[in-house]
């Protein structure tokens, strides 16, 4: 039997998922608040819509007869969009509201990990107090990371001693409206995430991946919600061991073990120190870019994880190509802080090579594509070594062209991953 499933969002992130399911027993259906044009092609049918209006999403699933739903943003999951699914019939593969907290409250985040011994929580403190929480700072023996305890797209952490002194840090805290915040230890390392596939109490998780979130070369500029990212053609990435791998995938268990109902893709972004992975945050869903390295590379049809999972049975043991992947973001001019939207996108998808293109925050109309305020398309490479991949990925983007838009060339770049080496190699007195 074919499944009708529905896709939630249109960005990178669900341009890969669309793509693991293209070859599928499955006929997929779309619906974002943009046109993304690669997911259009795809689907067989795409609706424009407020995809937070819960009532809008399940309208749209009954209208295509949704068998399946997978949600792409926390935004979604936070707005309650699985919970009204489910109650509608339609299995949604992501976690509902109560259960995404562990992404979109990061106090409850830190507050369910010290409750349930999960183990590489940092210390922390939750303050809804503005000016209780500049004492802390002021009182704390060493740096600090801020926190808003709600969503903020990747882009509202602080961290003392690395972005901000403590002086501009207390001024951050004062100007926000923010009504709480988490400070927590900064944790020092290598940061890297690992995605977990999670239904029915069991989970299967995918190779670790390196995401660079400053917006310019050499890990300068503001955070961002990821300018792009690689992974190895092995579980652990070049600055990892096997056992810094599972260890981090022990904590994910721990995670998984503690949540009750949990269902989706649980994402951990650890920090590995010299005391081993530590937990920098949970999210609920696929990271963006991650999953346009991850899900390119996976060999198990995706469709069959969907059905299990919807079905009560186990999880299918997931298979990777042992393939390395680099992926390059485009975006507009002034991401993040003053980005410039309307630009019109030309990428001659005829000449990308072996690229993978991904569309992202952009919108299809009618004479073209055009960029919205956020990350434009993601080129990806894939090959048996992360150089290999990431010379794809660099040439695909010379020939799509950067008019308009910009790109953190450095990714991926071997210069830069040996200094992820030898920064560990020195935090470990290599």
């Amino acid at each position: 039997m074919r499944e009708n499933v529905l896709l939630i969002g249109g960005g990178g992130r669900e341009h890969a998922i669309a793509r693991a399911l293209e070859d599928s027993e499955a006929d997929l259906y779309a619906c974002a608040g943009n046109r993304n044009p690669g997911i259009a092609r795809i689907a067989s049918g795409f609706e424009t819509l407020e995809t937070t209006d819960p009532a809008a999403v399940v309208d749209y699933a009954e209208d295509v007869g949704a068998t399946i739903a997978v949600i792409g943003p926390e935004a979604y999951l936070e707005a309650g969009v699985a919970d009204a699914l489910e109650a509608a019939g339609v299995y949604p593969f992501g976690p509902k509201e109560a259960e995404a907290r562990i992404e979109t409250d990061k106090a409850f985040q830190r507050e369910f990990m010290q409750e349930n011994d999960v183990p590489g929580c940092p210390d922390f403190e939750t303050f809804d107090d503005m000016e209780a929480a500049c004492d802390f700072i002021d009182e704390y023996d060493g740096d600090l990371a801020i926190k808003p305890v709600g969503l903020t797209g990747g882009k509202g952490v602080k961290v003392i001693g690395d972005q901000v002194t403590a002086e501009e840090g207390k001024a951050y805290i004062r100007e926000s409206d923010y009504d709480r915040i988490v400070l927590e230890e900064r944790l020092i390392g290598e940061e890297f995430t690992v995605q977990a596939f999670v239904a029915n109490g069991e989970f299967r998780t995918a190779p670790a991946v390196q995401d660079h979130k400053r917006a310019y070369e050499g890990d300068e500029g503001p955070n961002t919600g990821g300018m792009g990212s690689y992974s190895d053609a092995s579980d652990e990435l070049p600055f990892m061991t096997e056992d810094d791998y599972d260890e981090a995938v022990s904590i994910i268990e721990a995670t998984v073990d503690a949540l009750e109902d949990y269902r989706g893709i649980l994402y951990g972004q650890f920090m590995l120190t010299t005391t081993g992975p530590r937990v920098v945050e949970f999210n609920a869903r696929f990271g963006d870019p991650e999953a346009m390295n991850t899900l390119p590379v996976l060999e198990t049809d995706f469709l069959d994880v969907l059905t299990a999972a919807r079905d009560g049975e186990s999880l299918p043991d997931l298979e990777f190509a042992s393939r390395a992947t680099v992926c390059k973001y485009a975006v507009p001019e002034g991401y993040p802080t003053d980005p410039e939207a309307g630009a019109k996108v030309q990428v001659d998808e005829e000449s990308a090579g072996d690229a993978l293109l991904y569309y992202a925050s952009v919108d299809e109309r009618d004479d073209g594509i055009y960029t919205t305020t956020s990350r434009s398309f993601a080129l990806v490479g894939v090959a048996d070594s992360i150089p290999a991949a990431e010379e794809i990925a660099e040439d695909a983007l010379a020939v799509a062209g950067e008019e308009g838009l910009r790109v953190r060339h450095d990714i991926g770049k071997a210069d830069l991953i040996q200094r992820r080496i030898d920064h560990m190699n020195e935090l470990r007195g290599e």
